[in-house]
C-alpha cells in the first residue's frame, strides 16, 4: 500500500483538445507526471489489405498511433519541463510479423519507430521512452472472443516457447519495471513479452520438423 488515491477519467484519445485540457488539470492538481503509459488501442477483424474497410482503418490508426503521439505530446511536454519522467508505449508481436491484420500491425509498428524518436527527443531532458510490444494476452476482450469460439487457448499457448498464457499482470509488471528506477539507464526499447513467441513462430513451423518429438 503506498497511500495516496486514484481518479479516472473517460477520454478519447484521438482528440487533443481534450488530452491538453485533462494533462492541464492533472498538472494543476498533482504536478507533473512521473509516469505515462499509453495503453489506448483497438483491433479490427481479420481483413485483406485490398478489401479492408477504410473508416475501421482509419480508426485503428487513429486510435492506435494517433492516441499514442497526442498522449506523448500533452504528457511529455510537462515532464520535459520538469526534468524527468517515464513513458512505456504499447507495441505488438505483431509489429515484427506479417498477420491478417492490415491495420493493426503498422500502427504498432509505427509506434516502435515512434518510441525510438521519442527516447532520443527527450533523454537529454531526463525523460525515458520505451515500449513493451506483448503477444496474445487474455484480457476481457480476448476472453470473450474465447468463450465466443473465435480463438482456441490451446493454439495460443502453442505459438509461444513457454507453453503458456500471458495475462495482463505479467505485461504490468514489465511496464512497472520499465518506468521504475531498476530500469534508469533503459530507454529506446522494445520489450516483446510473448512467452517467446516471436522465437517459436519460426522454429515451430520449419518444414523439416521438429527435433523432438512429445
Amino acid at each position: 500500500d503506498i497511500g495516496g488515491g486514484a481518479r479516472s477519467a473517460g477520454i478519447d484519445v484521438t482528440d487533443e483538445a481534450a488530452l491538453l485540457a485533462i494533462a492541464e488539470r492533472i498538472e494543476a492538481d498533482t504536478g507533473a507526471p512521473d509516469i505515462l503509459v499509453t495503453s489506448a488501442g483497438i483491433l479490427e477483424t481479420v481483413a485483406t489489405v485490398m478489401d479492408e474497410d477504410m473508416a475501421i482503418h482509419d480508426r485503428v490508426w487513429a486510435v492506435n498511433y494517433r492516441g499514442t503521439v497526442l498522449s506523448c505530446r500533452a504528457f511529455g511536454r510537462q515532464m520535459r519541463a520538469a526534468g524527468r519522467g517515464a513513458i512505456v508505449t504499447i507495441g505488438s508481436v505483431n509489429s515484427f510479423s506479417a498477420l491478417p491484420l492490415p491495420a493493426y500491425g503498422p500502427s504498432k509498428t509505427a509506434i516502435l519507430r515512434l518510441t525510438q524518436i521519442l527516447s532520443v527527443e527527450l533523454g537529454r531532458h531526463g525523460v525515458r521512452v520505451n515500449a513493451v510490444a506483448p503477444t496474445y494476452v487474455i484480457t476481457p476482450a480476448m476472453q470473450a472472443r474465447i468463450d465466443a469460439g473465435e480463438r482456441d487457448p490451446a493454439v495460443i499457448r502453442a505459438s509461444g516457447a513457454l507453453d503458456m498464457l500471458v495475462m495482463p499482470r505479467h505485461i504490468a509488471d514489465v511496464v512497472a519495471f520499465l518506468c521504475s528506477d531498476a530500469a534508469a539507464a533503459i530507454t529506446g526499447v522494445t520489450l516483446p513479452v510473448d512467452a517467446g513467441y516471436a522465437a517459436a513462430v519460426s522454429y515451430k513451423s520449419f518444414a523439416g520438423g521438429l527435433p523432438w518429438k512429445d
